[in-house]
């Protein structure tokens, strides 16, 4: 009789993600999600290859989760870019994950989609994709910086994103 399933892919990749955040990458180690989804760190291994391929699932899942949100939005430049906010200050690991790892572009493709089309409404067809990577390139920027506690002149970063997002919609629009 197979011994029966313990945990699940699913699973696995929750507890990776709840490791991330709560110490980084480098708690994401095989013997800590088992212990976290209570198996034996041997019996992962029918589930997940090594560990850089639980940190790839851990990648992508994290990139489906922010595709998820931003598709949620309003879909405007504005709406799209206080989702992309909200998430980095949720999963500020997470955040910082997604640029780390390489594999996970299908997820990360998903996850820009929305920003494309909200590019594509601003600028049309011809500019959509450099103005889905100046508006991305920004906000990252502004946000590993604020994550990173960066801003030190004073004044308030909310509404330093706020009037940053104005001005670049205004440029876009021309």
């Amino acid at each position: 009789m197979p011994t029966p399933e313990r945990t699940t892919l699913p699973e696995i990749v929750a507890a990776g993600r709840a490791l991330l955040e709560s110490g980084g990458l480098g708690r994401i180690t095989m013997q800590a999600v088992a212990e976290r989804v209570g198996v034996r760190a041997p019996s992962l291994y029918k589930r997940v290859r090594d560990r850089d391929a639980l940190v790839l699932l851990v990648a992508e899942a994290t990139a489906d989760d922010l595709a998820g949100r931003l598709a949620a939005s309003d879909r405007s430049l504005a709406s799209l870019a206080r989702a992309y906010r909200a998430f980095a200050h949720e999963f500020p690991e997470g955040f910082r994950l997604l640029f780390a790892v390489d594999g996970a572009a299908d997820a990360m493709g998903r996850a820009a989609a929305p920003v494309l089309e909200a590019a594509r409404t601003l600028v049309g067809e011809e500019r959509a994709l450099d103005a889905a990577r100046l508006v991305t390139a920004w906000a990252t920027g502004f946000l590993n910086m604020e994550l990173a506690g960066a801003f030190r002149l004073g004044g308030d970063v909310d509404e330093a994103f706020e009037y940053g997002l104005e001005r670049l919609e205004a440029g876009l629009r021309g």
